[in-house]
């Protein structure tokens, strides 16, 4: 079983539209969306839920006004200055760290686990999802994508399932690092600009610095010539194969509004025929 990673030094680069793509062409796999502070491959998918579970990650501190004397230990001790001086905790502001829980002398704090979201198994017109959905302004996202990734990884198995794509999160935080660790193999989704060329430099000393072997992909190559023959020598320089350059094409776009993989809108597209010969370059890489 292979795991291949689609990522992006920075967002917008068209990973999701990408890996939609691979759906359609791959055999006999599972799709992750490991991007779950902004999952969107399901807007493509349209994965009907099967499994549904919730998400724990955390903790809050909870004072029990019947328990607590008002020593004032909790309010001393907290840095993050989350407990008032009617000793209410500020849910935004507590960091879950638990110097008040252990040091209260009257054990009047609570500190339950955080219900932080929700992570799905779903069947799509692909074959099988897992996904997920991070909670607004919860934290431990990285906690999350690393059970999303075991769950697919298990549904693969028990499905005699030989490929495992995964929608990664952008940037090279750590959502991405629990995204790439372990994996066969990631493709780097960079576009030709200033800022496509530097996120994608970051992206790639990641990859190198887990050993996980890299390859790249030029999206919307021909808006600055320029910019992607940069792209092309740091790749050499780094020994990186380019396995293909998509042309910009507004069928791309088309696509994604009709909830559609580009092969589905239009499979004549020039976009289309690029990501066939990348899929093609991706299959040889890594084996399929």
């Amino acid at each position: 079983m292979k795991e291949l990673i689609i990522i992006s030094g920075k967002g917008g680069t068209g990973k999701t539209s990408l890996i939609a793509a691979f759906a359609s062409l791959a055999q006999k796999k599972v799709l992750c969306d490991a991007d779950v502070d902004a999952a969107d491959l399901h807007l493509i998918m349209n994965p009907a839920v099967i499994d549904r579970h919730d998400f724990f990650s955390g903790h809050t501190a909870m004072i029990n006004k019947d328990r607590c004397t008002g020593c004032g230990t909790c309010t001393e001790l907290c840095r993050w200055d989350a407990i008032s001086d009617e000793f209410e905790v500020d849910s935004i502001a507590c960091e879950g760290c638990g110097v008040c829980v252990y040091c209260c002398p009257e054990n009047a704090i609570d500190f339950p686990e955080d219900n932080c979201g929700e992570w799905f198994v779903s069947d799509t017109r692909f074959g099988p999802m897992v996904h997920a959905r991070l909670g607004i302004a919860e934290e431990n996202s990285g906690k999350l994508v690393t059970l999303v990734r075991q769950k697919a990884k298990q549904l693969a198995e028990e499905n005699s399932l030989d490929l495992i794509l995964t929608d990664g999160p952008p940037g090279i935080g750590c959502p991405v690092i629990a995204s790439i660790g372990g994996a066969d193999a990631v493709l780097i989704v960079t576009e030709p600009t200033v800022s496509g060329k530097h996120d994608m430099e970051r992206v790639v000393q990641l990859s190198a610095h887990f050993k996980v072997p890299a390859m790249v992909c030029i999206n919307k190559y021909d808006l600055n010539l320029e910019a992607t023959q940069a792209i092309e020598r740091f790749s050499k320089k780094h020994h990186l194969p380019v396995l293909g350059y998509i042309p910009f094409d507004p069928t791309f776009t088309h696509a994604m509004v009709q909830g559609q993989t580009v092969f589905e809108y239009n499979s004549n597209s020039k976009a289309g025929k690029a990501v066939e010969k990348i899929w093609d370059g991706i299959s040889i890489e890594i084996g399929l």
